[in-house]
């Protein structure tokens, strides 16, 4: 038989446990970074100083014009000669955050400017501070209407995670290889990693249209 069901259930809570625990993980770690860097880079990108914004937009466009895979080798082989050495998972979540940040502030920038230039105006008659203008008139109106689009880079993100692999970190992808390459069976363990992938992918884009649906109708 090509399937064989007793050692699909025999892997899988290994598979479950310990690739998808990594996964999310990392998803969830890397995303929170790239929206924090990516609003920071999209605010950097309207700086009254122009050489602030050349060098921003010109990070952006390196990062976004470089391989993810190129970025990671980086993070984990070059930065420990310079002094910078994390675990892998944690270089794995840096390299994803920043990565997807660059991507993440091409989207607020969108959002930014999408709100109503008579919104600016009315802060200034107003004559409110320029972090308050920011914090209470702009972002509010601004971020609800990227969140569909920071969601899908989040599913992105997730499906790109087996990336890690290549550094020692464990995912989906890393633990049900593991299990093949010790059982010299892989049918069932890529197939349950790929289900694993199907399943969460396509609840958070189901997540992701729920949002859509709010943010239009609140709008």
């Amino acid at each position: 038989m090509i399937w064989d069901w007793e050692f699909a259930w025999e892997v899988l809570p290994r598979i479950v446990v310990d690739g998808l625990r990594i996964t999310l993980v990392a998803t969830a770690a890397g995303s929170v970074l790239a929206y924090a860097l990516g609003l920071v880079l999209a605010l950097l990108r309207r700086s009254h100083f122009a050489v602030v914004r050349t060098v921003t937009w010109a990070f952006i466009e390196f990062v976004r014009s470089t391989p993810l895979l190129v970025q990671i080798f980086f993070f984990f082989f070059v930065l420990p000669d310079i002094g910078l050495k994390f675990d892998p998972l944690t270089t794995g979540i840096l390299a994803l955050g920043l990565h997807y940040s660059t991507y993440a502030a091409e989207v607020y920038r969108a959002g930014i400017e999408a709100v109503p230039a008579g919104q600016w105006e009315a802060a200034i008659a107003l004559n409110l501070p320029r972090w308050r203008t920011w914090v209470a008139v702009i972002l509010p109106q601004a971020i609800p209407r990227v969140l569909p689009a920071l969601g899908n880079y989040a599913i992105s993100m997730l499906k790109e995670t087996p990336l890690l692999l290549m550094i020692g970190v464990l995912d989906i992808v890393g633990v049900a290889n593991q299990v093949g390459s010790r059982s010299f069976r892989y049918v069932e363990p890529i197939t349950i990693a790929g289900i694993l992938f199907l399943i969460l992918s396509y609840s958070a884009s189901l997540l992701v249209r729920w949002l859509e649906r709010r943010v239009a109708y609140s709008n």
